[in-house]
């Protein structure tokens, strides 16, 4: 009876990811973040576009009906069922019918069932099964933003977002075929070991991960604190070990000074929910002591909130597109200026490298195309794509599913690209090693002549 209960899990969530597969592309709420109401109550929200049709909720049972697959029963499956509106089933719509979805999972049951009665080593977790089930239909999306993160990895990654976690301190993309640094946080043991955007995990504490799944990868990473964790780094053709102690990460957001010269800086790490409201105070502070120009420095900052790049781009433009969202059928939704311009006409340059990604890229392709912002550095991350990250039922974890892919407002695509600078400055080892900031300095220069 356990395995029916488990097999009838199964297949709802299954379902429900299909349903939500399919229509993920035709979404007008795409966002970064799982039901935010800040977003909501700037109106970047809106009603779903998933139409009622009227279609009822399906009598549904198991894809695989009784003896089709050798010793599966098979018992009635509820309705399909998602969020806030389960009862609303109509809302739902699939492409294809209940029969259909039968006569189209039947091959899953009945691998399913071959597994368990013949698989070498006995009895199998369902649990780990479903989950690899999961991450495989995502995966077959051939969209490396779109993934599955079990409930682990899901509480780890929303405590990023939040503030503080127990780590290394690096933003990590774990959806390829191996864990890619985006960039190591700001005075964090990753940065102090060197690590630098690109970076690929190879091994782990001597254990080769190829093959392995990004998030089991990244749970090997995590650990407490004061423990060493040794990671074996790709960088192009150079092969290394790296000892980190992890520690408590306390993520830093905003730092700012009035430099030399009457220049104003402002560093941005992270679009968390904390960003929009500290960046205001920076400018608060610093522009009524009249500074001849502005740096926003977003090198290393692997994203966040939409929302928050929207707001926080508005604090530079007066009016006018900030970016838009291009759905699978070739729609789209424009974001524009909030009118909460705090620092419209002062000199403007924003520092990127190849660790801006996300929101970074959406802020500095919005200053760039706006003609607001001179860009200085080298080419960004190159993230162009929106996700919606989603809770699955009984704490399951979650899913994380581009919804659209946004533009700036020029209308271009920075998706595997990037950002080009209109000054490129690099960055050296030996510039950092000695403690210097080329970059910074060439964007000072700029601003003072």
């Amino acid at each position: 009876m356990q395995n029916n209960s488990n097999r009838t899990a199964i297949t709802i969530i299954l379902v429900i990811l299909i349903v939500m597969t399919s229509f993920a592309t035709g979404l007008a709420t795409g966002s970064l973040v799982k039901n935010n109401p800040i977003r909501t109550a700037l109106g970047y929200d809106k009603p779903s576009s998933l139409a009622t049709s009227g279609t009822p909720c399906p009598d549904c049972r198991c894809p695989s009906p009784s003896g089709n697959a050798e010793g599966l029963e098979c018992e009635p499956c509820p309705a399909v069922q998602f969020g806030e509106d389960a009862e609303k089933c109509s809302e739902y719509v699939s492409s294809s019918t209940p029969r259909e979805l039968q006569t189209l999972f039947k091959p899953f049951w009945e691998s399913w069932a071959h597994l368990h009665k013949h698989y070498v080593d006995q009895p199998l977790d369902d649990v780990i099964l479903m989950r690899g089930a999961i991450e495989g239909m995502l995966a077959a999306t051939g969209d490396k933003h779109t993934s599955y993160m079990d409930p682990q990895t899901y509480e780890q990654a929303n405590a990023e977002m939040e503030g503080s976690y127990t780590g290394i301190g690096a933003w990590v993309n774990t959806s390829g075929e191996f864990v890619e640094i985006v960039s190591p946080m700001k005075g964090s043991p990753a940065e102090e070991a060197g690590l630098k955007p690109k970076d690929i995990v190879i091994a782990v504490n001597g254990q080769d991960v190829s093959g392995t799944a990004g998030d089991i990868v990244l749970q090997s990473i995590l650990g407490p604190a004061g423990e060493v964790v040794v990671l074996t780094i790709r960088r192009g053709d150079e092969v290394f070990d790296v000892s980190i102690t992890r520690r408590v990460i306390n993520i830093p957001v905003v730092e700012y000074e009035m430099l030399e010269g009457d220049i104003a800086y402002i560093a941005l790490y992270t679009f968390n929910d904390k960003a929009v409201e500290q960046v205001s105070n920076a400018l608060d502070n610093l522009m009524p002591q009249n500074p001849k120009g502005l740096i926003f420095d977003l090198r290393d900052n692997g994203g966040g909130y939409l929302y928050a790049s929207i707001e926080i781009a508005s604090m530079f433009i007066k009016d006018g597109v900030i970016l838009y969202e291009e759905y699978g059928d070739g729609t789209r939704d424009t974001y524009k200026a909030s009118g909460k311009v705090k620092a419209a006409d002062v000199p403007m340059v924003v520092l990127i490298n190849a660790g801006s990604a996300s929101a970074s890229e959406i802020v500095a392709g919005a200053l760039q195309d706006r003609g607001r912002a001179k860009l200085l550095g080298t080419v960004s991350y190159g993230k162009g794509s929106v996700q919606s990250w989603i809770d699955l039922s009984d704490n399951e974890g979650g899913v994380r599913i581009t919804i659209a892919r946004w533009l700036t407002p020029n209308g271009n695509q920075i998706a595997e690209i990037g950002l080009t600078p209109d000054i490129e400055v690099a960055i050296s080892d030996a510039d950092i090693e000695a403690k210097r900031d080329p970059q910074r300095d060439a964007a000072i220069e700029y601003l003072q002549q």
